[in-house]
């Protein structure tokens, strides 16, 4: 188990720092590792619960005292052991955190409704151009009923009668008095005697819900979309979660792309590479003519500028890159033999001469 921590270390003050420093000082750090600020970091997590230990205990005189005297071991032995969890540090700072951030700081882990994911796949142009899709997402939402109250018709709430509507109760534990989430009301003050036969007194019933995606020209595989609000429904009135939309692009039969420019290979016969001719070749905008020039050898490259992939970030377009690929026939009609024969014959005179200037040898 690791050793903890100085607690004037942890909120940065000094051992004579009086209660408004060590408030300014926690707040600093409330406000900075607030878990809803930061979902899903354990980190953060952590320093949020060790700042809310240090706090508890430096704000607390007799607590304080003997944390001065004895150290972690003194407050171990009059029964302090700190939090719990999360509930119990909402529930022990809910008007520090009221202060702080202008909620309830009991309720501020249940503020929001989950987020959500959904996984969309696109088809190579619709990812480069843009689209707009309608997917149907099954969530939790809030109760038609009982318009989210979760209370059957013609009911109301009713104040917890365990801890008489603060949300925690109180039991004395050696020299300190600890505060609990209630095990009742499980810190919402109140308790429903009637639940909605809708949904059971949560408030939020699951539902199949259509969903418009807009997705920008210029997404590839692996974007994420957020939807903001379009997650699941929070109880009590809270805020809704987002849902993100995961992208996976099929692949082209024709184009492959490599950022915002695309890539293709264009089969020519060795007549059109030998001699030159204007082609017409595909785009992700239509068809385009290619020159290709006289004597392209296998591999060349050849470049349309500004046909390729929209940028994300509206800096226009890649550009189209195309590899030449040589086609060799192979069935060929005599005339075709005699003619190649032929050409083999005056290539063969010109390769022979270049050889022998190569060697040393007269032609």
């Amino acid at each position: 188990m690791a050793e903890k921590r100085c607690y004037y270390e942890i909120l940065g003050v000094s051992r004579d720092a009086d209660d408004n420093q060590i408030k300014a000082a926690y707040r600093k750090m409330a406000l900075k590792y607030h878990p809803d600020r930061n979902p899903g970091d354990q980190n953060a997590e952590e320093s949020f619960k060790e700042a809310a230990e240090a706090y508890e205990v430096l704000r607390d005189r007799q607590k304080r005292s003997i944390y001065d005297q004895y150290g972690h071991n003194g407050l171990s032995g009059s029964g302090f052991t700190g939090f719990s969890g999360f509930e119990d540090i909402f529930s022990s700072f809910g008007d520090i955190f009221e202060e702080f951030f202008g909620i309830r700081g009991r309720r501020s882990r249940g503020a929001r409704g989950a987020d959500l994911r959904y996984d969309l796949t696109l088809e190579f142009m619709e990812a480069a151009f843009g689209v707009e899709k309608e997917i149907r997402v099954r969530k939790r939402d809030v109760c038609q009923q009982c318009s989210g109250s979760g209370c059957a018709p013609d009911t109301t709430p009713e104040t917890c009668r365990y801890c008489g509507g603060a949300g925690q109760v109180a039991r004395n534990q050696g020299f300190f008095t600890v505060r609990t989430t209630c095990p009742y009301c499980r810190g919402e003050g109140r308790t429903i005697p009637h639940p909605c036969p809708e949904c059971k007194g949560l408030g939020l019933c699951e539902k199949e819900k259509k969903v418009f995606v807009r997705v920008p020209a210029g997404v590839d595989n692996g974007s994420r979309l957020r939807l903001t609000g379009e997650g699941e429904a929070a109880p009590q009135g809270g805020l809704p979660g987002d849902l993100y939309v995961f992208l996976r692009v099929k692949d082209h039969d024709f184009f492959q792309r490599d950022g915002t420019n695309v890539l293709c290979q264009i089969p020519v016969s060795f007549v059109q590479a030998a001699l030159g001719d204007d082609i017409t070749v595909p785009t992700l905008s239509g068809e385009r003519t290619l020159k290709l020039r006289k004597g392209t050898q296998p591999n060349d490259i050849y470049t349309f500028p500004r046909e390729g992939i929209p940028s994300l970030k509206g800096n226009g377009r890649g550009d189209q890159i195309m590899q030449i690929q040589v086609k060799i026939p192979t069935n060929i009609n005599k005339k075709q033999e005699d003619l190649l024969q032929e050409f083999a014959r005056l290539e063969d005179k010109k390769i022979s001469t270049r050889l022998k200037k190569i060697l040393g040898k007269d032609a």
